[in-house]
């Protein structure tokens, strides 16, 4: 490869990094934020809309799955060190369940698939990974009531976050991803 391309490719990759750096912030801003308001008053404690995903969501469509996968990762070590060990897993596994039903269905589907069904399956496979990661910790518990309730608010959230990704998708696509 001449100077040139590899002068190119570098920067792709700095460019990569950084905008990946400043998604990561705005993921933690949006999860902080998001944490102080109050849980939805449905009869499943601590449910929230998980606005942080929009973030990753983005990264996922504009600039690759491993910024994603990266966003993921160290979102749930950010909750692990700010909430501790079992809100950490909860963040892993429900993060890792969404991100890879997400990258799965793109691979399958290509540009099929819209954004929407895309956000409705990652919240629910996030609420499906968080209830699988409640379940091994509390394993003597009867928790299947629980599900019924994260898998309709999972619809409901992944609605909400797909209609907000559509509505600063323009101030997004300034960081220099189409």
């Amino acid at each position: 490869m001449n100077s040139q391309n590899q002068y190119k490719s570098n920067m792709n990759k700095t460019k990569r990094l950084v905008l990946t750096a400043i998604l990561f912030a705005m993921a933690l801003i949006l999860s902080i934020v998001e944490n102080v308001l109050p849980s939805v008053p449905i009869p499943a404690p601590g449910i929230k809309f998980g606005l942080a995903n929009i973030v990753v969501m983005y990264a996922l469509f504009f600039v690759g799955k491993s910024s994603a996968l990266s966003m993921v990762v160290l979102k749930a070590l950010f909750v692990f060190m700010t909430r501790g060990a079992v809100a950490g897993f909860l963040s892993f596994t429900g993060g890792m369940f969404s991100i890879l039903i997400m990258i799965t269905l793109l691979l399958i589907f290509k540009d099929k698939i819209s954004y929407l069904i895309l956000s409705i399956f990652g919240a629910i496979f996030h609420n499906i990974g968080q209830f699988t990661a409640i379940s091994l910790i509390y394993t003597g518990m009867n928790l299947w009531f629980y599900l019924p309730p994260l898998l309709i608010f999972g619809v409901i959230a992944g609605l909400v976050t797909s209609i907000i990704l559509r509505f600063i998708l323009p101030a997004l696509k300034g960081l220099g991803y189409k």
